[in-house]
């Protein structure tokens, strides 16, 4: 079980940062596969209204990057619920804003629209409100799988 500290502002979270997958350090990193099965394992469990970043999925699994994780998300054939993974500011991901709104207001994310904006795109979601973390069960799945991803890559 990892006991780095959690950050305060987000229970469960961790403040020191997770290595990258194939980060150059020598150590091969896991199997492509098998993180990307980890990465939309941990998208399946958020709730609807709820979401995540690419460095929260990242961080829980305790591997690879945000950069990593946006990659497995590309290559999911869409049964996962892929709107609710989002940028660092709360952004939905690239090009993709009008889609994931629909899905937002259907779960009622909650989201922040500037005053007056008429642009359908131009919103972020409220992650001080709608971020989601695993439950000690929940997480204790996650770090089963982050273990088993460090295992292949060493």
């Amino acid at each position: 079980m990892d006991r780095r500290p959690a950050d305060a502002h987000h229970p469960g979270r961790r403040t020191s940062p997770a290595p990258a997958v194939g980060s150059g350090t020598g150590a091969p990193g896991p199997d492509p596969a098998d993180y990307c099965e980890a990465v939309l394992a941990v998208a399946g469990l958020i709730p609807a209204g709820k979401v995540l970043t690419y460095g929260d999925i990242a961080e829980l699994l305790d591997r690879g990057g945000p950069r990593q994780v946006g990659r497995a998300l590309s290559r999911s054939t869409g049964d996962v619920p892929w709107w609710r993974v989002l940028r660092a500011g709360g952004h939905p991901p690239r090009g993709l804003a009008l889609r994931a709104r629909a899905h937002y207001e259907t779960e009622g994310t909650p989201l922040s629209v500037p005053e007056g904006s008429t642009d359908p795109g131009g919103y972020r979601v409220d992650l001080r409100s709608a971020r989601w973390w695993p439950t000690a069960e929940e997480q204790a799945l996650l770090d089963d799988v982050g273990a088993s991803l460090r295992r292949a890559g060493s």
